[in-house]
């Protein structure tokens, strides 16, 4: 199920399912909103969207209380979460999923809202969006990758290339907006070649494993999986981590794994990554790609958790089409 394509004069709601909105920076909440304003959307945010408590969130009943909201109001049109968090978890056995069904529209966000995302396309069969949160547009040097990326994902129906930025940053811009170092983009790192297509399940792997065992994850029979991780992450609990998902019983009929760029912390190299995902026998006959743009690093893509990906990944060169539906 695609919920209804963003059109100008349409109405985004923001919300804080996970951690507040009060931990991004009032002159980032300004720009973000003149941001997304700029673009032709009416910005409006949730009741609760800065309360905090110690743990810098509010109660499960506010937070669900903006996110039922957000969905039941007819004048919203698409749903930005403020930032990630660690406790998104927390909602997912309040949720009216009915109410999701009958009243379908666009959820973008990151990192630790995967588990609301996937949870919602497993209970509802709707297609969320991956991709920028709405602390995201407070970057003062906000790149045109996620910009066009966000636009073409949300506002068009036509299927997109998903294609490497020219370069990258893993900067913490949230600190300091101008002392910033970007790389070239070698592009995409092909680890195993071959041909695929499938759904789009994933986003954050540590997130994604929470769901194990629940009724709130999506079956990956079939399905194009993408992962990424933040830089809590290392080479080795990332190893164990996949290996983990890799031993669901649909695992073995994926067909094929999109991993996003490393942060820098992690100390990941692609020799050593490379290394790893030989050495997994489950990954022998599909496509595999590495240093993809969606995660915790700068620019990242916009990607429908439920779309269809087509994968040619051949001759050192890849082709990745993804469409909505």
């Amino acid at each position: 199920m695609q919920p209804a394509r963003l059109q100008p004069g349409d109405e985004v709601r923001i919300i804080a399912p996970s951690t507040s909105m009060a931990v991004v920076k009032g002159e980032q909440v300004k720009l973000a909103t003149e941001r997304l304003e700029s673009f032709g959307f009416r910005v409006t945010f949730g009741r609760y969207v800065d309360e905090h408590d110690m743990f810098f969130s509010t109660s499960v009943e506010n937070r669900m209380e903006d996110l039922h909201d957000a969905f039941r109001d007819p004048n919203v049109k698409a749903i930005f979460t403020a930032i990630g968090g660690y406790n998104v978890n927390q909602l997912l056995s309040h949720i009216d999923f009915e109410l999701i069904k009958e009243n379908p529209k666009i959820l973008c966000g990151y990192s630790d809202i995967t588990a609301l995302q996937l949870a919602i396309y497993a209970k509802t069969g709707l297609i969320t969006y991956s991709g920028p949160a709405f602390s995201t547009f407070g970057m003062k040097h906000l790149t045109d990758y996620v910009v066009q990326g966000m636009l073409t994902a949300l506002t068009n129906d036509a299927p997109f290339e998903f294609e490497p930025s020219d370069q990258w940053s893993d900067d913490k811009w949230y600190l300091e907006q101008d002392q910033r170092t970007y790389y070239l983009n070698s592009g995409h790192l092909i680890v195993r070649e071959g041909k695929a297509e499938g759904r789009l399940i994933g986003g954050n792997l540590g997130t994604i494993n929470l769901l194990q065992g629940t009724e709130f994850m999506p079956s990956l029979k079939n399905a194009v999986l993408f992962i990424e991780d933040d830089n809590e992450s290392h080479l080795m609990t990332f190893d164990r981590q996949l290996q983990s998902l890799l031993h669901l019983p649909d695992a073995k009929d994926l067909k094929a794994v999109l991993i996003g760029r490393f942060q820098k912390e992690s100390n990941v190299t692609e020799s050593a990554l490379i290394t790893l995902l030989e050495n997994k026998p489950e990954l022998a006959h599909i496509p595999v790609i590495a240093n993809l743009d969606f995660g915790h690093t700068d620019p990242l893509a916009t990607l429908p958790i439920g779309g269809w990906a087509e994968i040619v990944a051949e001759n050192g060169k890849t082709d990745i089409l993804i469409s909505g539906n």
